[in-house]
This record gives structure tokens, C-alpha cells and sequence, in this order.
């Protein structure tokens, strides 16, 4: 381990873990490929540690006015705005994205936490007077308790965003456990919390691997859990969470398509097609992976592509580059084993990303952008989610042909359609078989006060991300029917009299 790397550990009660860890992991810097951080992964005893204290905050946050509550939202999401450029700066250092991609990531989190903000609206039930004689049905919506959310690498910031705030202003307590790839950033955004005036105990982050995710999916104080990350490990968490009686959504993998009509304008779509394919390093679920070009455009777009893709400056976060490092070694020699896949497969190797000059060390985690023609729906490169910076060009006679494509695809998060024709965007946004659609969009992720999810293989649970759905995933609703006697039958009554 080098001697500048720092001990990353648990945030437990309003401090931090003290305990001696029985295992550790290592934490790179991607730009460097040099370690800067040990951290501590958790026992399950520790988890059982965590969520006990979790537990007992639980009964009394619970019990917090939504006023109260939407006090602290609103000093949380001050300090959020003000450390944002700190927290994308650890972002950048772990995960490799560069430091304005980071910024962005940052900024959409505070999207959600603003709309938190309005939790005493969101919590509002219904009341029906008079359903029948002298008798009244409202309903109402309460915390669960202990909530799980378990983040993926990608976002190390955005993606808890998505759910703590919700969960919080909702009125329950709350256990991340982030990526062990990059944990400081859930650190940094937990901290806040505490100086917001959250009470100690209400967030918590507990680091580990498989065996704190077990952990979590089975505890019984553990009421619900939140994950996103692959699929075969989205429908794991879903399929043991709900074994166990817990309220899962676990949103999966994608291979997320842009189709290009002939109509399109040319320009914008080669624009977007770089900028959601390589943005991040294709380490987003919302990326572009798969361009579904119908003819006769094909040659004329790849061509205005891969003329942007050669002015793309690959390096180091830190140094205004447009794309960083992938997040680990291993992770960059996956995706480049990919991408000689693909080669051998038949498909034409436009643009070769694991050549070219890199801006940073040269331990560095590099692979730049890769670009391939004429690719085949059975290409492992088309199949499989490849998380890097891969755009694969399929060809297609017709709009019919494109869709069919999509819908044939075992994945449903997110898609994209660029075309001036209004009544075949109408048509798409309608027979496409995707949760999140794209009309000259590329990357479709919704606002906060809409709901983020996927369909098919992408989504494992009845409940999206955020918005209202993330409102009622957070609370279980209550009905209550009551009646009352008439103050009239006793009693001093003061009113001016009338004959019933």
C-alpha cells in the first residue's frame, strides 16, 4: 500500500467506525493506477452493528414533524450545492470521470434532493367525508424504518441521491453501502447530513463487498433496500431482499439504442452519439452502446463520427481532458478483451480505442474511445453490456427493422430516436419496448419529480427511482375509517338551538 493512502471506514452514529476491520481492500486512483485508499470492508456483525443503531434512530425521526423534517432537506441541500466542486473533486480522484462530468453528477443529486424539499406536499393522503352516515375515510402514508441502499461505481454520488433523501424526508433511517471501487465520495455526502441537523444515526454507510450485501438482504431490521448495478447481481438482490420479506428495487443492466432515421439531422446525431457513447467512459446505464443506423446514412454518419471521435483527448480528470480512465485495471482489461472480440467476430473496427497517446501516468487505467461498423445482433459485443467507452453501428433497411432490434433486446432502460419526423417519433415513443425513451435526446434520464427506470431485464421490482414512485416506495399507506358521536347527544353546547 502506498505510504500517502488514507484508512476509508464506516460512518456509524454520527462518527466514524472505530473498530479494527478483519479485511481490507484496496482503493485506486485510475488516472495513476497507484493505490490511495484501504478501506474496510464490513463483517456481517458490524452490519448488524450499523443497522442496531439505525434501528433506534428510526423510532424517533419517524416521528418528526414533516416541517422538521423538510428544515433539514433544505440546510442539506445548501451544503450539498456549496461543497459540490469538493465532492466531484473525490469523485474524479476514484472513479476516473472527469471533474466537470463529475460536477454534472453532482448537480443532478441535488435535483432530487430539492425535491425532497416538498415532502409535506408529497406526504399529503386523501379525506372523503361522509362515505356513509356520520362516517369519514382518509388515507395516510408512514416511513418504513430502516431503509438499505446499495450504490454502484458509476455514480458514487448521484445514484445514493436518488434514494436518501427521499428516504429520510419520508421519515426513516438509512444504511448505504457504496462501491468498494470508489467509497469516499458516500463518506463526504453522509457527513453533511450531520452538520444539516439530521440527528445521529439517521444515515449511516457501512463499506464492504458480498458478504455486507447478505447481510443487509437479510437482516430483519432491514425494511427495504434500493440497489443498482448489474443485472445478474439486480436480480440476486431482488430475488433474496424479497425472499426475506423486504421491499426491493434493484435496477439492472441496459444496452441502451439510439436509432438515426434518414430524416435526422446528420450533425446532431453524430454529436449525441459521442457524447452519450463516450461521456464517463461509457460507465453509465444511460450510455448509448449500440447506434441503430437505417440506411442509407450509415456511411455519412460514421464518418461524422469518428471525425469528433479524433479531436476527444483522453487523460487524466484532473487536466480538462474529455474522457478519463476506466475505474480499474481489471475492468479496462475486460472491456479491451471486448473489444478484440469483436474484432475476431466480424465486425469492423472503426476507431481501435486501446491505441493512441494518453494524457496521464502510464499506469493509468486508459482505453479510449472505440468505435465498430457493421456489427450483428449475436456479436458478444452487441449482447453483452460492456460498460466502457465501445459504440457498436448496426445497419438496417427501415424504421420497422430498428425497432424490431430494440424490442428484441432483452434489456429496457433506456433508448433514443433522432428524426424530424413528428409522427415516427410519436410512433416509437409508443411501440418501442424501453422504460426511458429519447425523442432527439440521447440520454434520457428523467427530472427528479419524474421516476427513473427501466423495463424488462433492467428492472427487478414494481417501484422506480425517485419522483412519486420513490415517495410511496419509501412509505407504506395506511386507510383510516372513523366515525364520531354527535357533540349534540351530551354536554354543554352553547350553539343556537335548532329542532332536529
Amino acid at each position: 500500500m502506498s505510504t500517502e493512502s488514507k484508512r476509508i471506514t464506516h460512518l456509524v452514529g454520527g462518527g466514524y467506525w472505530t473498530g479494527v476491520a478483519e479485511r481490507t481492500s484496496e482503493v485506486y486512483n485510475p488516472a495513476t493506477g497507484q493505490v490511495s485508499g484501504e478501506l474496510d470492508l464490513a463483517s456481517a456483525a458490524t452490519v448488524d452493528e450499523v443497522v442496531k443503531v439505525a434501528h433506534e434512530t428510526s423510532k424517533t425521526w419517524g416521528q418528526t414533524s414533516l416541517t422538521k423534517r423538510a428544515q433539514v432537506l433544505f440546510a442539506y441541500r445548501e451544503l450539498v450545492n456549496r461543497d459540490k466542486e469538493r465532492i466531484a473533486a473525490i469523485i474524479t480522484a476514484e472513479h476516473g470521470k472527469v471533474l466537470s462530468d463529475a460536477l454534472g453528477e453532482v448537480t443532478r443529486g441535488l435535483e432530487v434532493i430539492e425535491f425532497a424539499c416538498g415532502i409535506p406536499h408529497l406526504m399529503k393522503g386523501g379525506y372523503s367525508e361522509g362515505v356513509s352516515t356520520k362516517v369519514d375515510v382518509y388515507s395516510i402514508r408512514q416511513p418504513l424504518g430502516v431503509c438499505a441502499v446499495i450504490s454502484p461505481f458509476n455514480f458514487p454520488a448521484m445514484v445514493p441521491m436518488w434514494f436518501v433523501p427521499i428516504a429520510v424526508a419520508c421519515g426513516n433511517s438509512v444504511v448505504i453501502k457504496p462501491s468498494e471501487k470508489d467509497p469516499s465520495a458516500a463518506n463526504a455526502m453522509a457527513e453533511l447530513w450531520k452538520e444539516a441537523g439530521l440527528p445521529d444515526g439517521v444515515v449511516n454507510v457501512v463499506h464492504g463487498d458480498k458478504e455486507a450485501v447478505d447481510r443487509l438482504l437479510e437482516h430483519p431490521d432491514i425494511k427495504s433496500v434500493s440497489f443498482v448495478g448489474s443485472t445478474p447481481i439486480a436480480k440476486y438482490v431482488y430475488e433474496n431482499g424479497t425472499k426475506n420479506g423486504k421491499r426491493v428495487q434493484a435496477l439492472g443492466g441496459a444496452k441502451n439504442h439510439m436509432i438515426v432515421l434518414p430524416d435526422a439531422d446528420l450533425d446532431l446525431a453524430a454529436d449525441a452519439a459521442v457524447n452519450a457513447g463516450f461521456g464517463s467512459a461509457g460507465e453509465r446505464c444511460m450510455a448509448i452502446s449500440a447506434l441503430v443506423a437505417v440506411e442509407p446514412i450509415a456511411d455519412e454518419l460514421i464518418s461524422k463520427i469518428k471525425d469528433r471521435m479524433a479531436k476527444l483527448k483522453t487523460g487524466d480528470g484532473t487536466r480538462g481532458c474529455d474522457m478519463g480512465p476506466l475505474v480499474t485495471g481489471q475492468h479496462r482489461d475486460k472491456v479491451a478483451g471486448y473489444v478484440a472480440a469483436g474484432v475476431e467476430e466480424g465486425a469492423e473496427l472503426v476507431v481501435d480505442g486501446r491505441e493512441g497517446d494518453f494524457d496521464g501516468a502510464a499506469d493509468g487505467f486508459w482505453l479510449g474511445p472505440t468505435l465498430f461498423d457493421k456489427v450483428a445482433p449475436e456479436m458478444s459485443i452487441y449482447t453483452d453490456e460492456i460498460f466502457g467507452p465501445v459504440l457498436s453501428v448496426l445497419r438496417t433497411p427501415s424504421y420497422d427493422a430498428a425497432l424490431a432490434i430494440v424490442n428484441a433486446n432483452p434489456y429496457g432502460n433506456g433508448t433514443a430516436i433522432f428524426t424530424n419526423d413528428g409522427g415516427a417519433a410519436r410512433r416509437f415513443q409508443n411501440e418501442v419496448e424501453v422504460g426511458m425513451v429519447g425523442i432527439n435526446v440521447p440520454i434520457p434520464v428523467p427530472m427528479a419529480y419524474y421516476s427513473f427506470g427501466g423495463w424488462k431485464n433492467s428492472l427487478f421490482g414494481d417501484t422506480h427511482a425517485h419522483g412519486t414512485e420513490g415517495v410511496h416506495f419509501f412509505t407504506r399507506g395506511k386507510v383510516v375509517t372513523s366515525r364520531w358521536l354527535d357533540p349534540s347527544h351530551g354536554g354543554i353546547n352553547l350553539g343556537f338551538p335548532t329542532h332536529d
